[in-house]
């Protein structure tokens, strides 16, 4: 079967605010006027995704450490994914199903079962290519993916930010960089993958994800975002017991 790309599926941007003052003046010597002109979205993530797709790096996301991403806690059980492209595709585009998966951390947030969602979305784009999936035990942002052909994807979240506007909205940032192991030299590339998540009234989940790639950071740090893709997905909570064995 033909592969398609690789992309961290549900996986912040946090900058520093811009405050606008304003000096009232006489009439003669007041500032020109700025109506008609909006002002920059508040939260700092979606300054991010209002500069979509002319994206760069570096970009303001902190090192994630050894810290995993906590998801708002609705976010916590299993859940049947869908997909689509969000801009038109020259063919129609057949929508992508996996299952995934969150687990409240006591604290009453939700992380990801990393390895789960992986394996799910892998075998979804990738079919049997994909052979396993596992984590770093010493780093929940630490993953490798062992393919066929003698391969394996290792990918690494090395940048994050989160935020959450209101109870049931939630955006998240996260740069990953990915290293392409095989039979000839590694091939290496930075992924950003930035989403934003709506709670529905009848507690299903809303989002939508922006991603884009970049080169290998031995071409230089600073790099132009390239290949932009956005998709649109709906997150149906699955009854307890239709789990599948992890």
């Amino acid at each position: 079967m033909t592969s398609r790309r690789i992309t961290p599926i549900l996986p912040l941007l946090l900058a520093l605010m811009l405050v606008a003052v304003m000096v009232q003046a006489p009439a003669a010597l007041a500032a020109p006027s700025m109506a008609g002109i909006p002002p920059p979205p508040p939260d700092p993530l979606e300054r991010r995704l209002a500069r979509w797709p002319d994206w760069s790096l570096p970009a303001p996301l902190p090192r994630p450490g050894r810290d995993d991403l906590v998801w708002p806690a609705w976010f916590s059980g299993t859940w049947e994914v869908s997909s689509l492209p969000a801009e038109p595709t020259p063919e129609p585009a057949a929508t992508l199903r996996w299952r995934a998966r969150f687990v409240a951390d006591g604290e009453g947030g939700a992380v990801a079962d990393r390895a789960f969602n992986a394996r799910q979305i892998g075998e979804a784009l990738l079919g049997d290519q994909l052979l396993a999936v596992r984590n770093d035990p010493t780093n929940p942002n630490r993953q490798v993916a062992r393919l066929r052909g003698n391969r394996e994807l290792e990918s690494t979240v090395v940048g994050r930010r989160r935020s959450s506007p209101d109870d049931r909205t939630f955006l998240a940032d996260e740069l990953t960089l990915q290293v392409l192991h095989g039979p000839t030299n590694p091939r290496i590339s930075r992924v950003e993958v930035l989403g934003r998540w709506h709670r529905c009234a009848d507690g299903s989940i809303r989002g939508e994800q922006w991603q884009a790639s970049y080169a290998s950071p031995a071409a230089g740090l600073p790099a132009q975002a390239d290949h932009p893709q956005s998709f649109r997905l709906r997150l149906v909570r699955l009854p307890p017991g239709s789990d599948p064995a992890s």
